[in-house]
């Protein structure tokens, strides 16, 4: 697996776009979070690499504060990129970064065509459109953040069928914070974020394989979890009872200290980017 991460050298909590931000708490212990930030950062990436992931690492940017959260910057699927378009100001600065970080790969032939957003659809990248290897589609989160049309470009883009979820609560502003789709086709997910339609959904593609996250769970973002491996997820915080769940089923679950991350409302999987999924 290949996949991008951005090292955290200027992350902060300096504005509120999440229900997590709280700036005055962040400077508190500013210090010491930006400290357990960087030292978790620098731990999930050797994992990754320990079990046999290549990192490409994008430059920091002072100024750029959720930049470490790659997951955002766009979707990549068979080569193709499909460009973030950032909802919030604060966040618009990040998308000529992304487009750089994209041009350098293509110029290595990392990937092979990048693609923008219509203006006014905005989306916000892997965090909003989650690849079902095992369904070849994809699921996308649209209201806080993404616009619904753009699971219609996401199709027209790939060729393949998406599958929209309305996400109806503010805490988990993007799909990826309460749904994680697994190498064998289960998926993790706290109902609580969608609507009736979106639940009804995922019990109907999903059925015995939709694991739900308990809520204690959720609020700790269990649910944006990272698989690296067929067999190997990483956590932020995962409870020893959700371990057992995933355990029946032949995964291995890895913990790395992301809470300064929390603080931001992102863990393993805001933090990362895969850069070489493939459909079959």
């Amino acid at each position: 697996m290949r996949v991008a991460m951005s090292p955290p050298d200027f992350f902060s909590i300096d504005y509120v776009i999440n229900p997590w931000m709280d700036p005055a708490a962040w400077q508190h212990d500013a210090a010491q979070l930006a400290g357990d930030a960087k030292a978790g950062w620098r731990e999930m990436k050797a994992l990754y690499e320990k079990l046999g992931a290549s990192v490409e690492v994008q430059r920091p940017k002072a100024g750029l504060p959720d930049l470490v959260f790659t997951a955002n910057s766009a979707v990549v699927l068979d080569g193709i990129v499909l460009l973030a378009r950032f909802r919030f100001p604060e966040r618009q600065g990040e998308e000529q970064e992304n487009m750089a970080f994209f041009q350098r790969l293509r110029r290595q032939y990392a990937v092979q065509r990048i693609i923008t957003m219509p203006e006014g659809v905005f989306f916000e990248g892997a965090g909003d459109a989650i690849w079902d290897l095992t369904r070849q589609s994809f699921w996308t989160g649209y209201g806080p953040r993404s616009s619904l049309q753009a699971s219609a470009v996401i199709a027209r883009t790939y060729g393949k069928p998406v599958h929209p979820l309305k996400l109806v609560d503010p805490r988990f502003y993007h799909l990826d914070t309460c749904l994680c789709v697994l190498p064998g086709g289960e998926a993790l997910h706290f109902p609580a974020a969608f609507d009736a339609d979106g639940r009804s959904l995922l019990q109907k593609h999903f059925g015995k394989d939709l694991i739900e996250v308990p809520e204690a769970d959720a609020l700790k973002l269990a649910a944006n979890a990272f698989p690296i491996t067929p067999n190997d997820v990483v956590f932020g915080s995962c409870s020893t009872a959700l371990e057992g769940q995933l355990n029946e089923r032949g995964y291995i679950v890895h913990r790395v200290n992301l809470g300064s991350f929390a603080r931001s409302g992102g863990s393993a999987f805001c933090l990362t980017l895969t850069l070489d999924a493939r459909s079959a």
